[in-house]
């Protein structure tokens, strides 16, 4: 599966990830490389699913 990623430089420093295809699925790292990989993680928990 892809999924696009958008990544922005924050104007605090870092970078905060987005995926446009999962509403509210969003991220932060300090490099690019932490940002992908947090986003990456956010998108599988996103993904989980839900025990009822």
């Amino acid at each position: 599966m892809n999924i696009k990623i958008v990544l922005e430089r924050s104007e605090d420093g870092g970078y905060t990830a987005i995926v446009p295809s999962l509403p509210g699925c969003i991220s932060e790292g300090n490099s690019k490389e932490e940002a992908i990989n947090n986003i990456k993680q956010a998108i599988d928990l996103y993904l989980e699913p839900v025990e009822i």
